[in-house]
């Protein structure tokens, strides 16, 4: 084992009241490519300043190898000085480094690097920071959610690049596929402390709650321990004193430990109001077209949304997306076309850029609008305080101005706000920003569970896969030009779907360069047809893929025991191996099987 480059050893952090860090640690070796998990507000940003050297903790030893290079990804850039993004892209390179580095990656990154710092957005000024810190490939990289404000075909280039950076990397995000296929070890950060393992996001959640499940039943032990020794003290033989003054003193410590154990951070109880049921028909567009000059944004596009629909918008960013979505929910008229909204709809909207939120407003005031302490929540008359405490939020941040929020905690009441109202369409516009995993997955179930209709855009594939019925996207991923397809399913049935449509276009495409003789001949007097190898791959795959169902339903059952991985961590992990071979395995052989039926009926007519 390589020696570490960065080690935080037994790290201790408080800024008042209950310790954020309470000896924490993180080990960083050459070549790591590590995941820093935990709830918002559990101190990862902060772990990762002390890590960057920009936070001094208040104990605990930081080492750092003399001659390694850090650099971190900042939240805020200061550009201060520079007159161009190159310039400031620029300034982090090293005497050795290649120059050429910046203009690469600020070009990947949608940037020319001639821009003025004071004219960026945000989301640019994310971009112009990453390249700076990405350009000199340091040792080490710790990037704070690198994929915000990031699009998908962006998102996708960034999990290449540091798939192969020789930089040890230290990673935060909400974007579970991109941890999934960048990492390599997890470090859990929980109620202060931190937990390794040496896999990837894609283990961690089972093994989380292997964890979570474990010391529950010990703290359970614990509670009967302390009910056996309380019982021999008032009614036990009493045996020398000397004893019994030992057996008084570990009591103590017991019930200290039992009451002082700091559970989990409960999870958002939330549902969406009830609201009058809408028309069947909710959005009808036809033939809608706009343009912005000489720039065609949306051309000809056509859509019918049914009541129970879950609608995914994607696409890279200036293709249009929130244009469109203005447009079907008609906040924006169209050139031409007509779009018309179904009956009794109310809709609720979670805006990308949080512009509903005024900084000087209060928690309390801005969930009841300024009328008082109680709001109306289906129906039912809900005190403020007792409501904020299903978003995690304490009763004393009431009064608290929204300014002194975090970005996830922001969203989080937002959230709230929108879940208090009655709706029965739900307009999400990045609504995976800045969440964490555990709210990230009570999201889901209210959109997947939702009763009413839901269109929303986002770069979260995974969060796009798990609750979406059908995706747009531009029909030009590359170079959108207006025109836009819906396909059925999420964004990986998507991705199939348009692999198989330019197989069948490139297909038809050296058809058509065939000399005509050859042409003739193939057609002769029979029909195009599958190959033996083609019909018997159709025939068998469907076999093959259920029996690698059931070999993973083996498997999730017996590593359904809360008690394997403790038993057993070899078992749990060489199971854990195998499921993802066997998943690996059955997506490649559900993506053979549609190529190979589209295929089929493309030849049959």
């Amino acid at each position: 084992m390589a020696p570490p480059i960065l080690k935080l050893d037994d790290i201790f952090l408080s800024f008042g009241g209950a310790p954020l860090l309470a000896g924490a640690n993180l080990q960083i070796e050459p070549g790591d490519k590590i995941c820093l998990v935990g709830r918002n507000g559990s101190g990862k940003s902060t772990l990762l300043k002390i890590a960057a050297g920009l936070v001094e903790a208040q104990s605990g030893e930081v080492f750092r190898h003399p001659s390694s290079t850090v650099r971190y990804l900042e939240q805020a850039p200061d550009f201060a000085g520079f007159n161009t993004v190159q310039a400031y892209a620029e300034a982090g390179l090293g005497p050795g480094d290649d120059p050429y580095r910046v203009t690469y990656l600020l070009s990947h990154l949608g940037l020319t690097g001639d821009e003025d710092p004071r004219m960026l957005s945000g989301g640019e000024s994310r971009r112009a920071a990453l390249a700076r810190v990405m350009a000199p490939e340091p040792d080490i990289l710790l990037l704070d959610e690198p994929t915000n404000h990031l699009d998908l075909p962006t998102i996708e280039w960034l999990e290449g690049e540091l798939q192969k950076t020789r930089s040890a990397l230290v990673l935060i995000s909400h974007d579970r596929r991109f941890l999934e296929k960048v990492s390599t070890a997890t470090v859990w950060l929980d109620r202060g402390t931190s937990r390794r393992l040496d896999r990837g996001f894609a283990h961690f959640e089972a093994w989380r709650d292997q964890v979570l499940e474990a010391e529950e039943l010990e703290q359970h032990k614990l509670g009967k321990s302390i009910e056996r020794e309380e019982h021999w003290l008032r009614y036990g033989v009493t045996a020398r004193r000397k004893r019994n003054m030992r057996r008084l003193g570990e009591l103590q410590t017991m019930r200290s430990n039992y009451r002082g154990h700091k559970g989990p951070q409960g999870t958002v109880q939330a549902t969406v109001s009830d609201a009058q049921e809408s028309g069947k028909l909710v959005i009808e567009a036809d033939k809608i077209t706009k343009s912005f000059g000489e720039r065609a944004i949306v051309t000809l596009f056509s859509i019918r949304v049914h009541r129970g629909d879950c609608i995914g918008l994607v696409g890279p960013n200036g293709a249009g997306k929130t244009t469109l979505l203005k447009m079907l929910t008609g906040q924006l008229s169209p050139d031409s076309g007509i779009v018309k909204l179904g009956t009794n709809l109310e809709i609720a909207t979670l805006d990308q850029k949080r512009e509903d939120l005024d900084p000087e407003d209060t928690l309390a005031n801005y969930l009841t609008d300024g009328r008082g302490e109680n709001l109306l929540v289906n129906g039912e008359q809900r005190h403020v305080t007792g409501y904020m405490k299903e978003f995690l939020f304490q009763p004393e941040q009431a009064r608290t101005p929204i300014r002194n929020l975090s970005g996830g905690e922001r969203a989080r009441l937002m959230l709230a706000r929108i879940l208090s109202r009655p709706t029965n369409l739900l307009i999400l516009d990045e609504p995976t920003n800045d969440l964490d995993i555990e709210t990230l997955d009570l999201l889901q179930e209210i959109v997947a569970g939702f009763p009413g209709t839901v269109i929303l855009v986002s770069h979260d594939r995974d969060f796009l896969d798990r609750t979406v019925t059908s995706t747009i996207a531009p029909a030009v991923p590359d170079a959108p030009d207006g025109r836009w397809i819906e396909y059925a399913g999420g964004y990986s049935d998507m991705l199939v779907q348009r692999k198989g449509a330019l197989e069948e276009r490139k297909r038809a495409e050296k058809a058509a360069e065939k000399p005509k003789t050859q042409e003739a001949t193939a057609s002769g007097s029979s029909k195009v047809k599958l190959s033996f190898k083609q019909k018997f791959a159709l025939e068998n795959l469907p076999k093959e893929m259920a029996k690698a169902e059931a070999e993973i339903a083996k498997r999730e059952q017996v590593m359904a025991d809360p008690n394997l991985f403790t038993r057993d961590p070899a078992a749990f992990n060489r199971l854990a191996g195998e499921m993802e071979k066997l998943r690996a395995s059955l997506i490649d052989m559900e993506e053979e099987w549609l190529e190979l039926e589209m295929l089929r009926e493309e030849l049959e007519g």
